[in-house]
Formats: structure tokens, C-alpha cells, sequence
């Protein structure tokens, strides 16, 4: 039996299980420029790390002054992003190294996410992350995207857990605010190191502030066996 009887774990996708921030960049860079607004740079895509893809392109409506609706931005985006994806996403690999791990021990678990269901489709499936994580949410699916707690609420319910039950891996501060909102303990890791002092990330239980060259399957289990004894 395993220290961590009693807990799920929910995962955030992008920047946590995976590197799929650039492809996001990328994709976000040719929907502005096809739509008028060119040299969208990486320091803007930041800013917008841990949004879900509907909210950020409503954003970018705005702050662009964009003429096409959200939900045309919303298909572009999503269209170049799947065709990024398709040419390949890396797991980070301690995270297949814990999700392994907490998959050999049984330990129920869920990724909920910012972006579509689609997205979370394909890169679930061409990374191989499919055969452990069955249970998804996506932003879409709920009413209201990260920071608000509806997708972590709703991937405890598709798992049968209370949500105090549930430990949620996150890299963004949105996410670790929808996890306290949710009433879950967060393992964090910024993907973004400039943002390891928000305010957000002083609420987990455990910040790795190194992001995911810092980050170990074995710390992060003998965190959770510690909490859970």
C-alpha cells in the first residue's frame, strides 16, 4: 500500500506535464499576424501563461482592437496549435517519471486545462500520457476558466474525490489560485521563473521555485507521503 492512500492528483497540462508553451507562442504569434497584428513577442505570450485559450483570445480582442469574433480566433488558434503539436510535444521527464509513479500505486488521476478538448486529445495521445490519464476537463466544459476553481471542482467530481482529497500539479499562478479556491493543496512549478513570487504561488504546499529543472518524481511523492500521514 502506498503513502498516499486517499489522495488524487490533478495535473495541469501545458507548462506542467508538457512543453507546450512554444507551440502555443507559435501559434499565438501566426493567428495575430494573419489577423493584423504582427511581432506578438514572447515576453507578451507570458503574460497570458495559465489563461485558457477561449479567455485569451477574448483578450486579445480587446487589447488588439481585433475585428473577427472570439470564436473565429478561438478555431485559428486551436487549428495552428494542433498542427504544432502534431510535429511533436516533450514531456518533461520527471513528470512521466511521477505520473508512472503514482500510476504503479493506483493513485487516482485527472488533468484539467485551459485548452480544448482537442488540444488535450492530441497531446494525451502522441506522448504516450494517455494510458494513465483518462480522466480530462477542459476550460471549455466549465463555466469559467483558472483562476476561478470550476475545472479542478469538476475533475474531482469525474474521479469520485473530495476536493480536499486532491492535490493539484500546476506551473502557473492561475492555476495555483484555482486550486486554493478549490479547496486542494498545490505542488507549484512556475514555468515562467520571473513569476515565482506571486502572491498565488505562496499558497501551495509546495513551490519548487527551479520550475522543472528543479523538479523531482521522488521529492514530489515524499512530499505528498509526508502530508498524507
Amino acid at each position: 500500500m502506498s503513502g498516499l492512500h486517499g489522495i488524487s492528483v490533478v495535473f495541469d497540462l501545458d507548462g506542467t506535464l508538457v512543453d507546450s508553451e512554444p507551440n502555443y507562442y507559435e501559434a499565438g504569434r501566426r493567428t495575430l499576424a494573419a489577423h493584423g497584428v504582427p511581432d506578438f513577442s514572447w515576453a507578451e505570450h507570458e503574460r497570458y501563461v495559465g489563461i485558457s485559450t477561449r479567455e485569451t483570445v477574448a483578450l486579445w480582442k480587446r487589447a488588439y482592437g481585433l475585428t473577427a469574433s472570439v470564436a473565429d480566433l478561438l478555431a485559428d488558434t486551436d487549428r495552428r496549435y494542433l498542427e504544432l503539436a502534431a510535429a511533436g510535444t516533450r514531456v518533461y521527464p520527471q513528470m512521466r517519471a511521477f505520473v508512472e509513479l503514482l500510476a504503479a500505486e493506483e493513485v487516482p488521476m485527472a488533468v484539467a486545462s485551459g485548452s480544448s478538448r482537442a488540444a488535450i486529445g492530441a497531446i494525451l495521445t502522441g506522448t504516450g500520457l494517455d494510458a494513465y490519464l483518462r480522466t480530462t476537463v477542459s476550460a471549455d466544459e466549465v463555466a469559467r476558466g483558472k483562476p476561478a476553481p470550476d475545472v479542478f471542482l469538476e475533475a474531482a467530481r469525474r474521479l469520485g474525490a473530495a476536493p480536499a482529497d486532491c492535490v493539484v500539479v500546476e506551473d502557473a499562478a492561475p492555476g495555483a489560485a484555482a486550486a486554493r479556491a478549490a479547496g486542494m493543496r498545490c505542488v507549484a512549478i512556475p514555468s515562467v521563473p520571473a513569476q515565482a513570487d506571486d502572491p498565488a504561488f505562496a499558497t501551495a504546499g509546495l513551490l519548487v521555485r527551479g520550475g522543472q529543472r528543479a523538479f523531482t518524481a521522488a521529492d514530489a511523492w515524499e512530499w505528498l507521503a509526508r502530508r498524507n500521514g
